[in-house]
This record gives structure tokens, sequence and C-alpha cells, in this order.
């Protein structure tokens, strides 16, 4: 008996420290007698107040007590906006994506592939801005792609969505953007005498990006590659085209060390 009293005495005072902390944690819950009408409206005003982080807090708490109430789909949509605003591309990419899932006929359907071809295109400004460092063979455009074809959707889907308009315009600047990444692509692979592989990266360009301006540097890129190989047929069709597309074209004059040429605005 007196080996076994400590033992009892000891898992009493293991149990009143569990019970304790138990409730000191449910006590610091300030939220724990809020209604859902408190709960959103509260989460929105930190939102508003940009403090991202507590606003997903009391969102995620909203969705998890209310899970059927009307708050719950939009607390989805708002807690993807907070990751978004407080940078964390892949939390709210996953919410975006649970909610497309979840409510395919959902009236802010819209809304969230707008809201995804954001996070992607901001992503994808980090890819643009790495355009000028050496190794461009190993830079992935993924953001930038998935970017627009999330607005793609959008605006064959909705195109009289309020945010079609603006998703179109995105959508050309991201089309110049992969334009002048395989531009710069095949300019990094001719000064590495990597000579079929630029021309191919030029003709990969005109095949995915027709209707942008870079295909007069494209053409210029592919009669040099083509020139260095001596592949005399080639050189003199991209040529050819060149100057019907663009006659007063000065294109072949330039030279792929000419960075003012070769890495053309958007």
């Amino acid at each position: 008996m007196y080996k076994i009293l400590p033992r009892i005495l000891v898992s009493a005072l293991l149990f009143s420290l569990m019970v304790g902390c138990a409730s000191t944690g449910t006590s610091n819950d300030e939220t724990k007698d809020w209604s859902a009408d408190k709960l959103f409206s509260e989460a929105k005003a930190r939102q508003a107040s940009k403090d991202y982080k507590k606003s997903v807090e009391y969102f995620e708490r909203l969705e998890a007590r209310y899970p059927y109430g009307k708050y719950a789909q939009q607390a989805q949509l708002e807690i993807a906006y907070n990751n978004y605003k407080y940078e964390e591309p892949a939390l709210a990419l996953a919410s975006l994506d649970r909610f497309m899932k979840q409510n395919p006929t959902h009236p802010s359907l819209d809304y969230a592939m707008y809201l995804k071809g954001l996070v992607t295109f901001n992503e994808s400004q980090g890819f643009l801005s790495a355009l000028a460092k050496q190794d461009m063979s190993e830079r992935d455009p993924k953001a930038a792609k998935e970017s627009f074809n999330s607005f793609r959707e959008l605006v064959t889907r909705f195109p009289d969505s309020k945010y079609s308009k603006d998703a179109q315009l995105r959508m050309g600047y991201l089309i110049g953007a992969l334009a002048n990444y395989e531009l710069h692509v095949g300019r990094y692979y001719y000064k590495r005498g990597a000579y079929l592989a630029a021309a191919n990266r030029g003709k990969a360009l005109i095949d995915n990006y027709s209707n942008t301006k870079q295909v007069e540097g494209a053409l210029a890129l592919m009669y040099q590659a083509y020139d260095k190989l001596g592949m005399t047929d080639l050189r003199d069709d991209a040529k050819r085209v060149l100057l019907k597309n663009y006659p007063d074209s000065n294109a072949l004059e330039k030279q792929i060390s000419d960075d003012a040429y070769w890495w053309a605005p958007i």
C-alpha cells in the first residue's frame, strides 16, 4: 500500500495539471462565445486593418464551428484572399482549389478563378525579375503559365464577369512575358554556341506566341543561328519571312550581344 500511494498521488496531480491547462487554454480563447455573425464581422475587420494572420485564424474558427452556416463557403474565399495578401501563395491556392472543387456552381466561382490567377501572377513576377540572371536554361515559367491558364478559364467561362476585363489585360502581359522568356533563352543558347537549341527556341516562340512583337527578334535569332550552323536554306527562309512581315526591320543588323534589342520590353 505504501508503494502504491505515491503513484495515485502522482496520477491525481497530473490529471489536475491537465485540467488546469485545458481550462486555461479555453479561457484564453476570446472567440469561444462568439456567434457566427460576430466571428465573421471581426474577421473582416482584421482583414480591413491588414492583420491578415489574425483574420485567417478567425475565419478558420468560423468555418470549423459553423461548417454548414451561411458564412462557411465565404470563409474559404476570405482565407484564400488573406493568405494571398499575407504572401502565402501555397496556402491561398490550396484554399481556392478546395473551394472550386466543393462548390462548382457557386456564384463567386469567377472570383475564385480570378484570385487564383492573381496568386500565380504575383509568383510569376519573381520569375520575370530573374530573366537577366545567367543560367536562363534552368528557369521555369510555370507560375506565369498557370496564371495565364487561370485567367483564360475565367474569360472563357465567364466572359461577362466583372473580373474578365482585368484578366484579359493580365493575359496580354503574360503572353508578352512568356515570349520574352523564349527569346531570352534562345539568346542564352546562342551566346554559348548551342545554335540549334537557339533556333528551336526562336521557332517555339513563333509557334506559340505568333501575335507578339518578339516574333521579329525570334526570326532574326533563327537567321543568325542557322547561319552559324551552315543551314543556308533555313537561314534564307527565316530572312524572307522576317522581311516580308517586317519590311523596315533592322534586326539582321543587330548583334546577339546588343541587349537593348534582344531584351525587348514587354
